[in-house]
């Protein structure tokens, strides 16, 4: 299994490469607004400096996939999505009760984790607690805003059982190392090591869902027909 692992990751990799050609590149939040062109629903997958690929070849490892409303109606966006990543122009800091990726980074700067921080804490927040929390909520947009990503057009509609939760699942299932012997495994200086989530510290990567699953390797077909589209 370890072997066949490997060589799905490498095939894996291989198709970034080849989506990074057909979008022109890789992005980063702090380039991009709503004015980017960009398909209305899609996959995203978040590379972050300084953790690098050490078993399946050369270049940054993936360290979040995520996409965007799946329940049945949803009328969210890709864009949408990744702008709540990103935090708004005026304050310089997003919302994490809105965006996971965001409550996780922010869970590694010191008093976010200890006794009494309301990071995290309830659906909403406003007044003092929402003032108090800002300076915590710039510093997880700059951080954010300065990974590189690719994005995936996967133009289907909001679905449990959609392509787009297909291609999400099973990458977050194939790059965990969390249920599998390490490969691409975080660096030292990973900042998800001071993450008070188990699963992110297991998995080597900022997600929590499908972490501990297993991965169907017939999703890479998929994944590749998809690209092939674009």
């Amino acid at each position: 299994m370890m072997k066949n692992r490997r060589d799905d990751l490498i095939r894996f990799y291989q198709l970034l490469e080849r989506l990074e050609q057909r979008i022109g590149g890789k992005l980063s939040l702090s380039d991009c607004d709503g004015r980017t062109s960009m398909p209305t629903r899609g996959v995203y997958f978040f590379m972050e400096p300084g953790e690098v690929r050490t078993d399946t070849g050369d270049g940054l490892r993936i360290v979040r996939v995520g996409t965007h409303g799946l329940k049945l109606g949803s009328k969210s966006t890709l864009w949408g999505r990744l702008s709540q990543h990103k935090g708004t122009v005026t304050s310089g800091g997003g919302n994490h009760r809105g965006s996971i990726f965001c409550l996780l980074v922010g869970t590694t700067i010191p008093g976010t984790s200890s006794e009494g921080s309301t990071w995290g804490q309830g659906s909403t927040a406003k007044g003092d607690i929402r003032r108090n929390e800002e300076p915590i909520e710039q510093e997880v947009s700059s951080i954010i805003r300065n990974m590189l990503f690719l994005y995936l057009a996967v133009d289907d509609a909001a679905n449990p059982e959609s392509l787009r939760g297909i291609v999400e699942r099973h990458s977050i299932a194939l790059l965990s190392n969390q249920r599998n012997s390490p490969l691409d495994p975080p660096s030292q200086a990973w900042r998800g090591h001071r993450c008070n989530r188990e699963k992110v510290r297991l998995s080597g990567l900022w997600n929590q869902n499908h972490v501990d699953e297993k991965y169907d390797p017939a999703f890479l077909h998929t994944m590749e027909s998809l690209i092939d589209r674009m």
